[in-house]
C-alpha cells in the first residue's frame, strides 16, 4: 500500500460546565403530555421511569454568562494546546451545534456571525486562511465534521483542522416535558492532522446516510406541551422517542457494519466503540444488534465506555467529550492504545446517521 495522508487525531479538548442538575432537581416542575393534558402521576415515579429508561442519573448545565461559542472556545484553546500547533496553522476551524448562540434571557437563534467565525475570533487567529464555518447536522454534526476534516486532508487542501461540537440544550428543552431531562450542555474540541502513512493510523473509512423521506420530523422545534405558559409562540426541542428508538435501532448496526465492511475491518478487531449517547438503553440495544449481525452473542467486556448516566445527552459534544475524558486518562480502565481501531458512530435529528472507523 503507497503512502498517502490520512487524518489522525493530534489532540483533544473539552469544557464540561460545573454546575450538577441531578434527576431530584425535577421534582417541582409541572409535566404535561403532548396533547396538554398534565401527567396525572407523582414527579417522583416519572423521574423513576425515567432513569430506568435511559440511566441518566444526572447531566450538566452552564451558567447563565455563557454561550455556545464561549464553552467552543475553551475547548479549542485545550485542544490546540494538546496537539501542541500554532493556531495560526489551521486550514479549517469546523464547528458543529444546533442552536448557536442562545442566550439565558432571550432564546432567539444567534448564528451570525457563525459560531466558528466567533470562535476564530477569540483565538485570535489572524490567518486570512483559516476556514471558519459552522455545521448544523443534528447530533452527528461533529462526527460530520470530522469525515470533512478528512476530505480536506485526503485531497491536500488541508493540513490541520479543528472540528468543535458544542451545544446549550438547557435552553431550548421545554420545562413541561419529561423528554428535558435528557439534555445537557458541554463543547468538545479535536485537532486532526495529515500524517502519511500506508493505513497504519488514522481514518479508515467513512460512511453517512440521511433519511429525510420519511423521518425527518422525529426531531424538531415546538410549542411547550404546557397549554398555559405565558409566551405561547416560544419554540423547544421536540423528540418522537419511541420511533427514534426504532429507527436508530434498526439502521444504526446496519450502518457501522457498512463502514466497517468498506475498511475491510471486522467486529472482532474492534477495541472501543464511541457512540452517541441520548439513551443508554438504546445504546445498549444497538450494540446487542451489532454484534449480532456477526453472529456474536459474547459482546467484550468495556468496548461501549459511556458517559450519558451523569453527563446526559449533550449532542454535538457528546463524542468528542468522550473521546477527551479517554485520552487524558479519566475515564479508567477505558484507554486507546497505538494500533487500536475505533468505530465512532452517531444519529440524530435528520434523521442522519454516520460512523467512521479509525486507527490510533
Amino acid at each position: 500500500m503507497e503512502n498517502k495522508f490520512y487524518s489522525v487525531i493530534a489532540g483533544t479538548g473539552k469544557y464540561i460546565p460545573l454546575r450538577i442538575i441531578k434527576n431530584e432537581d425535577f421534582l417541582n416542575n409541572k409535566f404535561f403530555e403532548s396533547y396538554g393534558e398534565k401527567i396525572n402521576k407523582p414527579n417522583q415515579e416519572i423521574i423513576d421511569k425515567f432513569l430506568e429508561i435511559t440511566t441518566i442519573a444526572e447531566r450538566r448545565y452552564v451558567s447563565d454568562d455563557l454561550v455556545t461559542s464561549d464553552i467552543s472556545y475553551f475547548a479549542a484553546k485545550k485542544a490546540i494546546k494538546d496537539a501542541d500547533i500554532e493556531k495560526e496553522e489551521l486550514d479549517y476551524i469546523i464547528v458543529a451545534h444546533n442552536f448557536g448562540d442562545v442566550n439565558a434571557d432571550n432564546k432567539q437563534l444567534d448564528i451570525v456571525p457563525s459560531i466558528a467565525a466567533r470562535v476564530k475570533h477569540r483565538l485570535g487567529i489572524k490567518n486570512p486562511y483559516t476556514i471558519a464555518y459552522d455545521v448544523p447536522f443534528g447530533c452527528p454534526g461533529w462526527l460530520q465534521g470530522i469525515i470533512q476534516a478528512d476530505y480536506y486532508i485526503k485531497s491536500g487542501d488541508a493540513k490541520k483542522v479543528m472540528v468543535i461540537g458544542a451545544d446549550i440544550l438547557s435552553r431550548i428543552s421545554d420545562p413541561h416535558d419529561r423528554d428535558s431531562m435528557l439534555y445537557a450542555d458541554g463543547a468538545g474540541a479535536t485537532i486532526m492532522i495529515a500524517k502519511k502513512s500506508n493505513g497504519s493510523s488514522g481514518i479508515l473509512a467513512h460512511k453517512t446516510r440521511s433519511d429525510t423521506f420519511l423521518f425527518s420530523k422525529m426531531l424538531s422545534m415546538g410549542k411547550s406541551y404546557n397549554p398555559n405558559i405565558k409566551n405561547k409562540n416560544e419554540l423547544f426541542l421536540k423528540m418522537n422517542g419511541r420511533k427514534l428508538y426504532q429507527y436508530a435501532l434498526e439502521n444504526v448496526p446496519q450502518a457501522i457494519k457498512d463502514c466497517l465492511d468498506k475498511s475491510n475491518t471486522h467486529i472482532k478487531d474492534v477495541s472501543k466503540v464511541l457512540i452517541h449517547q441520548a439513551n443508554g438503553k438504546m445504546d445498549d440495544a444497538i450494540l446487542k444488534r451489532l454484534y449480532k449481525l456477526y453472529d456474536i452473542k459474547d459482546i467484550p467486556k468495556d468496548v461501549m465506555p459511556m458517559t450519558i448516566s451523569w453527563l446526559g445527552n449533550s449532542s454535538v459534544a457528546t463524542i468528542p467529550t468522550l473521546l477527551d475524558l479517554i485520552q487524558k486518562g479519566k475515564l479508567s480502565p477505558h484507554e486507546i492504545k497505538k494500533g487500536d481501531i475505533i468505530v465512532f458512530a452517531s444519529v440524530g435529528a435528520g434523521m442522519n446517521i454516520n460512523t467512521v472507523v479509525y486507527k490510533a
